[in-house]
């Protein structure tokens, strides 16, 4: 079976334990990961990592200092399965709660040769459109869903996908996740699994969570507010068109 990667900030030791327990029930070997801090990245940092014009452009909001930290923390997961040796690997989240068979499918995952790069383990909405679909492991299947969904709490992804993707990530003007939704721009292809073996667990943490300081960093005047609103119309509008062309013309 592929190693597991999580991802912990240094500061959440409770959700560390969290997750070290329900590895440890399952017996799923693990390498933690330590989180970058998007809060201690200096000015100078950002500005090599961070394209704020493309962001501009071409994304609806700027992106706050822990979403940049998220983003390399993911980048340096992908750099070790990349050097691992092996076929591929799996990144978790420190929130995440494990069903009572996650090894079941990661065993599954690990062996399977379907046509993905990615395979999501969480999905907010496991009644989405689907592409198609087919058996994985005992009640579990893997879809190709219409629309990558959002969140990465956990997701394996093969090494030659993860070497791509380390390589060709800096800069970026998206969150993470919402940069997968895009998978025509770096040729990713996104499987999803149903019903899924994760969901969204414990959310306590020593160092604040990015819709907490995205929410301080927002400024609460109409104007402010009625101009992000536009900006998400158009954005979501350009995405969609986007999203039902590649589908048509058949890049899955």
């Amino acid at each position: 079976m592929w190693r597991s990667y999580l991802i912990n900030l240094s500061d959440n030791r409770v959700r560390l334990e969290n997750c070290r327990r329900q590895f440890d029930d399952q017996d799923i070997a693990f390498s933690r990961v330590n989180a970058v801090n998007g809060w201690s990245l200096t000015a100078e940092e950002t500005e090599h990592i961070y394209d704020r014009r493309a962001g501009k452009r071409r994304f609806k909001y700027e992106l706050v200092k822990p979403e940049i930290g998220c983003y390399l923390s993911h980048i340096e997961c992908w750099r070790r399965i990349a050097e691992s040796g092996q076929a591929g690997g799996f990144v978790f989240e420190d929130d995440f709660h494990a069903s009572s068979d996650l090894k079941d499918v990661l065993e599954a995952l690990s062996c399977d040769d379907g046509d993905w790069d990615i395979v999501k383990l969480f999905t907010l909405n496991e009644g989405s459109k689907q592409i198609s679909q087919r058996p994985l492991a005992k009640a579990h299947r893997i879809v190709v869903p219409y629309r990558v969904p959002t969140c990465l709490i956990g997701y394996g992804i093969r090494q030659q996908a993860a070497k791509r993707l380390a390589r060709e990530s800096i800069p970026f003007f998206r969150p993470v996740d919402e940069d997968q939704k895009f998978f025509w721009e770096k040729k990713i292809k996104v499987a999803l699994v149903l019903p899924t073996p994760i969901s969204v667990g414990d959310q306590q943490t020593k160092t604040g969570t990015i819709g907490m300081e995205r929410r301080t960093d927002r400024t609460n005047s109409l104007t402010n507010q009625l101009a992000r609103a536009i900006r998400n119309i158009v954005y979501q509008l350009h995405y969609n068109g986007l999203l039902f062309y590649y589908r048509t013309v058949g890049v899955r």
